[in-house]
């Protein structure tokens, strides 16, 4: 059964809140100093670009109005297959700057989806 596009939006959402619990309190020097919370972090943002590659195929036009889903596809094929060419200081931009960006989007397409 195909899944339908809230269930993305809420995916994305959810690895996001994921990732602000992972990181909270920490700064880009701590974060860099924990491996176990580099990964979990970089595994939500893979989360994400799944979901977002998802969302790009079946429903082109949903797609369109996240204007960063471009770039966050590309960011989980860099996590993904050039794990070598990763900085922390990368991820944790993305952390600060994209992340809150994204979540806001997914939000409200997901309450212009399912309003009420």
């Amino acid at each position: 059964m195909l899944r339908d596009p809230s269930a993305y939006l809420n995916d994305i959402i959810e690895a996001a809140a994921a990732i602000e619990d992972a990181t909270d309190g920490l700064n880009g020097e701590t974060y860099g100093q924990s491996r176990l919370i580099r990964s979990a972090v970089e595994r939500e943002f893979i989360i994400i670009g799944e979901a977002l590659k998802v969302i790009s195929r079946r429903w082109p036009a949903l797609f369109a109005s996240i204007p960063e889903g471009r770039q966050i596809i590309d960011f989980r094929n860099l996590l993904t297959h050039e794990y070598l060419n990763v900085s922390d200081r990368l991820v944790w931009g993305a952390i600060q700057v994209d992340l809150p960006t994204l979540k806001a989007h997914c939000r409200d397409l997901l309450q212009e989806l399912n309003p009420g």
